[in-house]
């Protein structure tokens, strides 16, 4: 079989993103017929034996999709040296191994994908597609029109400049509700955004992912996504894989965007 670069391979076996299969490369986590590579952009054989931290890393033989509702106080991980509550704990139970796409932070609550699909999860985490997330936030005070003007025409990250669509729920003295969708998810964004108005999130759940929303669904609980749900996901994946403009940077695919 033709070589292909071993991100790649890692990413469509469902190991990660193609970003996080590179982060596993550099940090000697992958060997490929018993030796270790560390070197980014190694073209393997997909016949050979690739492994991560000593596990064989095959192609899966069923793709699988689910939809999480995060709660807070869990890390968006598999599992957790720290001994921490971790999304693996909830899907222990799954007989096939899934990865989440993306990542919430530990006290943000709501809507996580969860896939062996690398390729989708590449499509749907790199900054490069401009996936729409939405998010329900709740800031401490009442929000000015000022800062929700900036916050729609765009605020500086080290990342650079990024926008937000943003509507304004509810608002008193005491605290204000929005609803914000964002495109990039790059690490603590909406939090960093916030932070760049002079405002400090309290509360920050995601209710929406592309087409999907965890409406129904408890928190703490998944499921497997309904067959109408899995094709507007297809269907958006194609759409803004066939759109993307072409790519300039090597910003991350890594999501925390809270």
């Amino acid at each position: 079989m033709k070589p292909e670069r071993l991100h790649k391979i890692l990413a469509s076996r469902g190991v990660a993103s193609r970003r996080a299969s590179e982060e596993l490369i550099a940090g000697g986590h992958v060997t490929v017929d018993g030796r270790i590579v560390t070197e980014l952009g190694t073209k393997v054989s997909p016949d050979a034996d690739i492994r991560v931290d000593g596990r064989a890393v095959r192609e899966p033989r069923n793709k699988v999709y689910y939809v999480l509702n995060k709660p807070g106080g869990c890390v968006t991980t598999l599992s957790d040296d720290m001994g921490r509550r971790s999304v693996g704990d909830i899907v222990k139970r799954l007989k096939t191994r899934v990865y989440p796409v993306g990542r919430l932070d530990a006290e943000t609550q709501g809507l996580l994908l969860l896939t062996n699909d690398g390729e989708l999860t590449n499509i749907l985490t790199h900054p490069r597609y401009e996936v729409e997330k939405t998010y329900r936030v709740v800031v401490r005070g009442k929000i000015s029109d000022e800062a929700v003007k900036r916050l729609r025409d765009g605020v500086f990250l080290n990342e650079g400049k990024v926008r937000a669509r943003v509507r304004v729920i509810r608002a008193t003295r005491e605290a204000t509700s929005l609803d914000v969708t964002i495109t990039q998810g790059y690490n603590r964004q909406i939090r960093r955004m916030l932070a760049a108005v002079g405002y400090q999130a309290k509360r920050l759940e995601r209710t929406a992912f592309g087409p999907l929303s965890v409406r129904g669904l408890p928190r703490g609980g998944f499921r497997a996504l309904t067959r109408d749900e899995l094709e507007a996901l297809m269907r958006l994946a194609r759409e803004v894989s066939s759109t993307a403009p072409p790519r300039t940077t090597r910003h991350g695919a890594k999501e925390d965007e809270s």
